[in-house]
């Protein structure tokens, strides 16, 4: 375990104390793979967050398990820890033995909403440079979203919206939080699956972020599958919904992660 701040943190709360850190699981790929748990902004769950770097080791492939700040931290201490994420992996790209061009965001629910954050937001200045780190470019080169938290309107989700931004969020914050309104001709590819019967975080989540990334040319891959509840991780006990995973390695396999 790592913290990811060597100096004091940016965005700090006197009354709370955890630390944001990483867990390693280094597998000799040429990609590592950073993977936010989800949580609802309030919390991080192990099955989205070791359980899958357990997982990523076990095929082959690196990857970096981020600890993120959540309520009461709000926006934008949660941005700036996956920034100083991508950050740091990429400045040690080569003590992983990874190229720093193949660096992925991945994350569950509202895990996903921070993977998707960095991926449309990683030019945003959310806190002032703290070391050398921070000399890198928080751009991710992919971004792996697992039932993803994206809309923060007509399909969002409650818990998740009122942890980062509050309960009464302006138009604006609303409007910049809705990540598929903020995708551009560089955001990076992305890695999608969702459950059509999914009732915590609506499917239309993954479905406006794939449209968003077609209308701007974005190459995608999306998994829509019929059955199963918000949460499921791995899937092992569907085996049906469980082959996302087996695509998701494909996937890496041909972008060159491994």
């Amino acid at each position: 375990m790592k913290n990811l701040w060597n100096t004091t943190m940016p965005h700090a709360m006197e009354s709370e104390k955890f630390i944001p850190h990483i867990k390693e699981y280094v597998a000799g790929s040429k990609g590592a793979v950073i993977v936010c748990p989800g949580g609802g902004y309030g919390g991080r769950a192990v099955h989205e967050g070791e359980t899958m770097g357990e997982w990523f080791k076990s095929i082959g492939i690196t990857a970096i398990v981020l600890e993120y700040r959540v309520a009461p931290y709000e926006h934008p201490a949660e941005l700036s820890d996956v920034q100083r994420a991508v950050r740091y992996v990429r400045h040690n790209a080569e003590k992983y033995g990874i190229d720093k061009d193949k660096i992925a965001v991945m994350g569950f629910s509202a895990g996903g909403h921070l993977a998707a954050s960095a991926s449309v937001h990683y030019d945003k200045k959310v806190y002032e440079p703290t070391d050398e780190i921070d000399n890198e470019s928080a751009r991710p080169d992919a971004s792996i979203l697992c039932y993803p938290v994206i809309d923060m309107g007509n399909y969002r989700h409650d818990g998740s919206r009122t942890n980062l931004i509050g309960s009464r969020p302006t138009a604006e914050m609303r409007e910049f939080m809705s990540l598929h309104k903020q995708i551009t001709d560089d955001t990076p590819e992305a890695f999608l699956w969702h459950t059509s019967s999914d009732d915590c975080v609506p499917v239309m989540n993954s479905l406006l972020y794939a449209q968003a990334l077609a209308e701007h040319n974005i190459n995608y891959e999306l998994h829509i599958y019929p059955m199963g509840n918000h949460g499921l991780g791995l899937a092992n006990d569907i085996p049906h919904v469980a082959q996302w995973s087996k695509s998701l390695e494909n996937w890496l396999v041909y972008k060159g992660w491994k």
